[in-house]
């Protein structure tokens, strides 16, 4: 299977770097996968699909300020984990200013690199804790085009997000508002999204494509409505991730925690997500490839075909689309 089977025109207007007016605002193009059948709708009708029986999973991951330009101008660091709060690893750039034993600067925190990984991350030891609600930034997609601001503090976080720890949003979650998510029977997994989200597929061959690992805990009462549910519906592909990988493990979906590299891609066989809300997805990106398999590659791209002629808005502050 090539990677470049998953690609597609995306003219860059098409692109959302703002988010709506009003986050429940969206479109929302359903997919049926046993006629094929394409609806345009808008978020707003998301209640007329429930179903009885239905159990909706969302994320519940909080994003954090994982974007920092140190004093001197010329460099950025990029959090990937900090196992305590004065230890950090993270992504660097220009790496050449970021030598063993070099010093930064985030206003009153002095931090040296105190280590460098064969990949070219770097542990970054603080001599205090850094303040991260002044000097911490959203690392909003490349695509967007432009550094975050304080809209996007509210805007770039679901109205339901309380685990802090992704570096990106869980975008499905995004077109929720307060009312429209107390009108689904749900429950909440939490997969704190990585830096590997931003990372394109390099390989030819799908297979080859090696993920990134993403920690994920699924609380004992959703696990329970999930065991009793007749339909389970996942909002993002983080939340199927989370339910697929555990689906998969002895004992199928319980209370537990734990680390996935799931890959999911055409020919892979579901056993627990049978209906699916998303956004739009990049060109020949893992995602594209989940929900090529969710659904069927020809449809999928059938459907972002029309969506591109019909003028959606794409990828983390753009429409959706719920594949039935």
């Amino acid at each position: 299977m090539l990677t470049s089977d998953f690609d597609f025109h995306l003219p860059p207007e098409r692109i959302a770097s703002q988010p709506p007016a009003d986050r429940a605002a969206s479109r929302m193009l359903v997919v049926h996968r046993a006629t094929g059948q394409l609806e345009h709708r808008q978020f707003l009708d998301l209640p007329a699909y429930i179903q009885p029986g239905d159990e909706w999973v969302l994320n519940d991951t909080r994003v954090i300020p994982a974007r920092y330009f140190p004093e001197g101008g010329g460099r950025e660091i990029l959090r990937l984990t900090a196992p305590t709060p004065t230890r950090w690893r993270c992504m660097v750039k220009p790496g050449k200013k970021f030598r063993l034993g070099a010093i930064v600067h985030l206003g009153s925190a002095t931090g040296t690199v105190a280590g460098i990984e064969e990949n070219g991350d770097r542990w970054i030891e603080w001599d205090q804790p850094v303040d991260e609600e002044r000097h911490g930034h959203l690392a909003l997609p490349h695509y967007m085009g432009r550094p975050d601001n304080s809209t996007d503090r509210q805007r770039y976080q679901t109205v339901f997000a309380r685990e802090p720890g992704s570096i990106a949003a869980p975008t499905a979650g995004l077109h929720f508002t307060p009312d429209i998510l107390a009108q689904l029977p749900h429950s909440f997994v939490t997969l704190h999204v990585g830096v590997g989200t931003f990372q394109p597929v390099r390989t030819d061959r799908v297979e080859d494509h090696v993920m990134h690992a993403e920690t994920y805990e699924i609380p004992a009462d959703t696990a329970t409505r999930i065991r009793a549910a007749r339909r389970v519906v996942a909002v993002g592909t983080t939340a199927l991730r989370t339910l697929e990988t555990v689906a998969a493990q002895p004992g199928g979906i319980r209370a537990t925690t734990g680390s996935t590299d799931i890959f999911i891609y055409p020919g892979y066989t579901f056993r627990c997500v049978q209906a699916l809300l998303t956004n739009f997805h990049l060109p020949k990106s893992t995602l594209l490839m989940l929900v090529s398999a969710f659904s069927d590659r020809d449809l999928i791209l059938h459907a972002y075909a029309e969506a591109v002629r019909e003028d959606y808005r794409f990828f983390s502050y753009g429409d959706c689309m719920l594949i039935l």
